[in-house]
């Protein structure tokens, strides 16, 4: 498949997938647990299908290390949509997830004792200060809402910070799962398709946990009003209508990735990821009319010059540039 169509996927699937996960958290924001299962069980029936050829093949990597690597994958998902019932608002959902790169590199040091360029420090801190930024701006949003009392607001920001360490401690545990992965990989080769299924199968049993919840919110969603699907002429409750329309994007959102990964080097992909990132959260700030002030900007601004700067961007694009400069003038 040409890369450009994997760009499209990604910047479709993924930025549509977005604007659905946010009406239905702007609806029920307690839903994240059904959206996380719904996403599981769609990716694992598909895998089921066509990876695992019904339960016929053999996986390549032996089955204890995806039990290792299901339980912190399980627990980062569960984790980053639950944050959404913490007050947390989707532009600074979306900004601290790109902080990744911090985790990586911490625990890259530690882990797999790792040294890195002074350029990579200065992009860490960037992004470091960025993410400081506006997680601080949106905390005093939360501790000034004149519409609270004080009790109230202090309940309120109480929750938020709540939030925000679950948002840390996903972002760690993405890290670690990150290390983890490549460990397998170099072991083992990369099964990338093989890794997607069982990650989001094998989880499935844990939503038992979760099934008061999903059951409460499927209930919630069937209440919901009446919606006539565009062509087709299908009627359905509206928040169903979201849900599947979430759920179809992410996994198209995921394959156009994974296509990436095959057609492009990491840097591509990187650097594609980020610029989705980037426009996802203009859109949301732009549709959605999420709070946003300059000082949001400022920190969104150092969060993604930080990221480019990490990729080495601008190291791949100096020869390009060079050689448009060179190019014969037309007469």
């Amino acid at each position: 498949m040409h890369p450009a169509v994997a760009v499209g996927l990604v910047f479709g699937g993924c930025c549509s997938n977005v604007v659905f996960l946010e009406l239905l958290v702007r609806q029920f924001p307690g839903c994240g647990n059904i959206v996380t299962f719904s996403q599981f069980l769609f990716i694992a029936v598909e895998g089921f299908i066509f990876e695992a050829n019904f339960g016929r093949k053999r996986p390549a990597i032996p089955i204890r290390y995806y039990f290792i690597m299901v339980a912190m994958f399980f627990t980062v998902s569960v984790v980053n949509n639950y944050a959404l019932n913490l007050n947390i608002a989707m532009p600074l959902h979306m900004i601290f997830r790109s902080g990744s790169l911090i985790a990586s590199m911490a625990l890259g040091i530690i882990i797999l004792k790792k040294r890195y360029s002074l350029s990579k420090y200065m992009s860490i801190a960037l992004v470091s200060l960025g993410i400081f930024t506006c997680t601080f701006m949106s905390a005093k949003q939360v501790a000034s809402d004149s519409s609270l009392k004080e009790e109230d607001g202090l309940q309120v920001f109480l929750w938020w910070l709540l939030g925000i360490a679950a948002l840390t401690f996903a972002l760690l545990m993405s890290a670690r799962m990150g290390i983890f992965q490549e460990m397998l990989y170099k072991q083992f080769g990369k099964h990338s398709k093989e890794a997607l299924f069982y990650n989001h199968a094998l989880p499935l049993p844990g939503f038992l946990l979760l099934a008061p919840n999903i059951y409460h919110h499927a209930v919630l969603f069937s209440q919901s009003e009446l919606f006539q699907v565009p062509v087709i002429g299908l009627t359905l409750p509206i928040m169903w209508f979201y849900l599947l329309m979430n759920v179809i994007t992410q996994y198209v959102c995921i394959r156009g990735v994974f296509i990436l990964t095959t057609e492009c080097t990491s840097l591509t992909v990187t650097l594609v990821v980020t610029l989705r990132k980037f426009v996802s959260l203009i859109f949301s700030i732009l549709y959605f009319r999420n709070p946003f002030t300059a000082w949001h900007w400022l920190g969104t601004t150092f969060v993604f010059v930080g990221t480019l700067m990490y990729t080495e961007v601008w190291n791949s694009l100096g020869p390009f540039l060079a050689r448009w400069r060179k190019r014969p003038k037309e007469e």
